[in-house]
C-alpha cells in the first residue's frame, strides 16, 4: 500500500478533554475518528489492527472447535421479556417499536438470541456439547463514555457460547476458552490479570474478567499481597463486625425534619447545606422477586448491587422506577429514607453501625430528616457489606489492607448455568428420553479494546509500539527525499521485491520532509523501518531500523 493511495490524517494535537493515551495516540494516528458521543469511524489503520485481532481470534477460536455464525442486531423484545432481562437492562438497552407496532431491542449482547437458535436444533445428548461464536456490533446507551473506543455506545465483540448435557461438561469447555483467551491476549502483546468476578445481569454461578492495569480503565481491580487474593471490585468482600455498635461520642439528638426544596442527590445537599457526605445516608430502592427492597449505605459510597443480590438470596434485582418509589414511599425520587418505611425491607451496610444523627431522606417531597438513629427511629432487616471495598478496607481472609489497581476489561467468561435454557425452553432428550434444559457458557471479548490496550500496553514518548502480530503493517519503506530519481527507482524494486515475498508493507512516497516522514512513522507504530536515503545508495546501503 502507498501513503498517498490510502487515509492516515496524522494529527500533530488533539482536543483537550482527550483522557487516555491510546485515545490520544489513536486520534493523532489517524487511526479512528469520533462521529459523536461514544461512536467512532474506524480508519484504513485502524481498521487493519482489527483486522489482524480479529484473525487471531478466529485462530484460536477454531482450535477449540468453536463455529462462527452471525446473529441478528435487532432482537424481539419478547425474548429478552421471557428472560427478565428487559426490565434489568434499564435506560442501558436502546429499544423502539417499529411500524409495524413490533418491540425491538438493539442487542447489547446475544444469550437471548443464540439460544433460541440452539434451542430450534439441538434435540438430543448426542448433538451436545457445540460452541458457537460471532463476532459483531453491539450497542448501549452509555450514559458517560469515556477513553476513546474503551468504553462507548457501539463496541464490537467476540461472544461465544457453549452449550452441554451437565455442569462436568460445561467445566471442560470453560477451561479450554478460558486459555484460548490466554493466548489471544499473549499474541495480541497484552499482558492481563485474570479475577473471579461478579456474573451480574449476566447470571450463572462462575465468571472471570481479563483485565489489563492501566491508568485509563474504567473498572478496579482488588488485591491483597498477604493472601494473595485478586478479585474484581465488584466482588470484593470486605472484614466487617455486623454485631459492632457505635461507641456513643455525643447523645442522640432529636429527630427533625427540614426543607430540602428540590434538593435530591449527595452533592446538592452536601454543597447546599455544608453536611459531609460522611454524615448522610442514601436509601436506594430495588424491587427484587416482585418485593421491594431499600438498601442503605452511608453517603460517601455506592450500593454493590451484586453484594446486595447476594445478601438477600435473589436471583435477580433492578432498581425500582420512579412511579413505584412514589407509589411505596409517598415521595418523589430523591427523598426516600428508612424511617417510617413500611412492608419494605431494609437492609444497612455494616457502616451505619457506626454511625449517629445522621441524615436521610424523609419520605416526603422537598423534606429530609436530621439526627437520624439506628435502632432508634427505624430498625434494620438484615446488616450486611453491600458497599463497594474501598482502598481503607481489609481483606476479611487475613485482615491486610487491600491494594487497588485501575483496569480495563478485554475479556469476561461466564458459566451461566440453565438460566437462559430454562426461560427459552431450550432442552435435550438424554439416552432414556427425558428432557433436560440445556446447560450453557458464555465468553466474551472486547475486539475494539484490544486495540486500545495494546496500546496502552506498547508505547512510547514518540507513539504507538505496536506488536508485529497486529501491527497494521509489518514495514514503513520511506525515502528522504521523493523528488530524487534514484531514491525513487530503489524505493520501487524494494517495494516490488518485498511485496512479493508477501511482506505487509507501507510505502510512504509523499514528497515531505525526511523529519515529518520519520515522525509520523514513529507515531503510528509500524514495527520495521526501511529508509532509502542518496547518503546511503552512494555506499550501496539500505537502512533498517525495528
Amino acid at each position: 500500500m502507498r501513503w498517498t493511495q490510502t487515509l492516515i490524517p496524522t494529527l500533530r494535537e488533539v482536543p483537550k478533554e482527550v483522557e487516555a493515551l491510546s485515545h490520544r495516540l489513536l486520534l493523532r494516528g489517524g487511526f479512528i475518528r469520533k462521529l459523536s458521543a461514544g461512536v467512532y469511524s474506524y480508519l484504513p489503520l485502524g481498521f487493519r489492527v482489527l483486522q489482524k485481532i480479529v484473525s487471531i481470534i478466529r485462530d484460536e477460536m477454531a482450535k477449540a472447535s468453536a463455529e462462527e455464525v452471525l446473529l441478528p442486531a435487532l432482537h424481539p423484545a419478547e425474548l429478552w421479556k421471557k428472560t427478565g432481562r428487559f426490565d434489568l437492562l434499564g435506560e442501558d438497552k436502546i429499544s423502539f417499536i417499529n411500524r409495524s407496532g413490533q418491540e425491538f431491542v438493539l442487542g447489547p449482547t446475544h444469550e437471548e438470541i443464540i439460544t433460541e437458535l440452539v434451542g430450534a436444533y439441538v434435540q438430543s445428548y448426542q448433538d451436545l456439547p457445540l460452541t458457537l461464536y460471532q463476532i459483531q456490533t453491539k450497542f448501549r446507551d452509555e450514559l458517560r463514555p469515556r477513553f476513546g473506543i474503551v468504553r462507548t455506545k457501539e463496541f464490537i465483540m467476540k461472544d461465544a457460547y457453549s452449550f452441554h448435557r451437565d455442569e462436568e461438561s460445561l467445566k471442560k469447555t470453560y477451561e479450554v476458552i478460558y486459555e484460548v483467551y490466554k493466548r489471544i491476549m499473549k499474541r495480541c502483546g497484552i499482558q492481563v490479570k485474570i479475577v473471579s468476578a461478579d456474573t451480574g445481569v449476566m447470571g450463572g454461578a462462575v465468571s472471570h474478567e481479563f483485565m489489563k492495569v492501566c491508568p485509563y480503565g474504567e473498572d478496579h481491580i482488588v488485591i491483597c499481597k498477604k493472601c494473595d487474593t485478586a478479585v474484581s471490585r465488584d466482588l470484593a468482600e470486605r472484614a466487617i463486625d455486623s454485631k459492632a455498635v457505635l461507641d456513643q461520642g455525643e447523645a442522640q439528638k432529636k429527630l427533625e425534619a427540614f426543607e430540602t426544596p428540590n434538593l435530591k442527590t449527595i452533592d446538592e445537599l452536601t454543597n447546599h447545606f455544608g453536611i459531609r457526605a460522611e454524615q448522610m445516608v442514601k436509601t436506594i430502592l430495588y424491587v427484587a422477586g416482585g418485593e421491594m427492597v431499600a438498601a442503605c449505605v452511608d453517603g460517601a459510597t455506592e450500593v454493590n448491587e451484586g453484594k446486595l443480590r447476594k445478601a438477600i438470596q435473589a436471583k435477580e434485582l433492578r432498581l425500582a422506577t420512579s412511579e413505584e418509589i412514589e407509589k411505596a414511599t409517598g415521595a418523589p425520587l430523591g427523598f426516600s429514607g428508612p424511617v417510617g418505611l413500611k412492608h419494605i425491607k431494609i437492609v444497612i451496610d455494616a457502616d451505619i453501625l457506626k454511625m449517629q444523627n445522621f441524615v436521610t431522606g424523609a419520605n416526603q417531597k422537598d423534606k429530609h430528616f436530621k439526627n437520624v438513629n439506628l435502632g432508634r427511629d427505624f430498625k434494620a432487616d438484615l446488616i450486611a457489606d453491600i458497599r463497594y471495598a474501598r482502598e481503607d478496607d481489609h481483606c476479611p481472609k487475613c485482615h491486610e489492607t487491600y491494594q487497588f489497581l485501575t483496569a480495563m476489561e478485554v475479556g469476561h467468561t461466564f458459566q451461566l448455568g440453565t438460566r437462559y435454557s430454562k426461560a427459552l425452553e431450550a432442552t435435550y432428550h438424554d439416552e432414556a428420553g427425558e428432557i433436560h434444559p440445556i446447560v450453557m457458557g458464555c465468553y466474551g471479548i472486547g475486539v475494539n479494546r484490544l486495540l486500545a490496550a495494546a496500546i496502552e500496553e506498547c508505547h512510547d514518548e514518540k507513539g504507538v509500539i505496536w506488536p508485529v502480530t497486529i501491527a497494521p503493517f509489518q514495514a514503513v519503506l520511506m525515502t528522504l527525499n521523493e523528488q530524487d530519481e534514484a531514491s525513487r527507482r530503489v524505493a520501487e524494486e524494494v517495494y516490488g521485491q518485498l511485496t512479493q515475498a508477501g511482506i505487509d508493507l507501507l510505502y510512504d512516497d509523499r514528497r515531505e520532509r525526511a523529519g515529518v516522514k520519520f515522525n509520523d512513522a514513529d507515531l503510528i507504530g509500524i514495527p520495521i523501518h526501511v529508509i532509502i536515503s542518496e547518503r546511503n545508495l552512494a555506499k550501496h546501503q539500505i537502512e533498517i531500523k525495528t
